[in-house]
């Protein structure tokens, strides 16, 4: 029985000793699927750098979201008057400016084809964008419009880096242009080779230079993260209260505890 109690006890030392590498195992495979998954199709994630406290990127976020994105995607856990709330727009503005299919300001944002005749077109069903950002990423958003290259064997004639064979068009074409992928082949030691991206070229420039067309798109992502939770500033700033007033608690706390055990060996 005592032996047992002692290899129990070894062993309980030894998981607590290992716990900090296990975690660090668990962290290190999660961060290498990430990795795997950010060259999924040859291209690493570029970084938006985007500000969801940008309340005049939101707004033009908000416009090209409208204009380029609800005629096939919705976002329907957003409501216009919240959004009208959050980026400071008045009523007016409302519905003269992002509420084309009429409706009431209580309205959800649901897009303008039907499902139907989405899938007939596309093959698919356009997703719903509500929470796109906190499923896919802000950086994975950011690379994804800016990653459509010319493909003559596709129906839409364009393909994703990121996303291969993806049934979406590139709805953005006159802003950026359109470019060709260029790839090369890279072969192993074992004679194996392999097609890897190598650059963009640009075949027909669009209306914006390549920086208006990066500023462009990072005002949608932003708009898409700040719509994946509308409420995360107001988490921030009263996760800060929390803190401190935790951290308060826990001085109190811990001087209570003294004070009742100071008599007590």
């Amino acid at each position: 029985m005592q032996v047992m109690r002692n290899f129990t006890g070894d062993s309980k030392n030894l998981f607590c000793a290992l716990r900090p590498a296990f975690y660090v195992a668990i962290l290190t495979g999660l961060l290498g699927s990430f990795s795997v998954l950010a060259a999924e199709g040859g291209v690493n994630l570029g970084h938006p750098n985007n500000d969801v406290s940008n309340i005049g990127s939101l707004q033009r976020g908000a416009k090209i979201f409208v204009n380029y994105c609800m005629g096939c995607h919705s976002a329907k856990y957003v409501r216009y008057n919240r959004l009208a709330s959050d980026l400071e727009i008045t009523e007016d503005q409302l519905l003269n400016n992002l509420m084309f299919l009429g409706g009431k300001p209580f309205d959800t944002m649901r897009n303008a084809m039907p499902a139907a005749d989405a899938e007939r077109w596309f093959g698919v069903t356009p997703p719903d964008l509500s929470l796109v950002a906190r499923s896919r990423g802000t950086d994975f958003l950011w690379t994804f419009m800016k990653s459509f290259y010319i493909d003559d064997a596709r129906p839409t004639g364009v393909n994703n880096l990121v996303i291969e064979s993806v049934a979406m068009p590139h709805v953005l074409w006159e802003l950026q242009g359109m470019q060709r992928a260029v790839f090369e082949e890279q072969k192993h030691e074992d004679g194996s080779s392999i097609t890897v991206f190598e650059r963009f070229e640009s075949v027909t420039p669009g209306i914006l230079s390549p920086e208006e067309y990066d500023r462009f798109v990072r005002d949608l992502v932003n708009f898409l993260e700040y719509i994946g939770e509308p409420i995360q500033l107001e988490r921030r700033r009263l996760g800060i209260w929390v803190l401190m007033f935790l951290l308060v608690f826990g001085l109190f706390a811990y001087g209570l505890k003294n004070e009742i055990w100071k008599d007590i060996k």
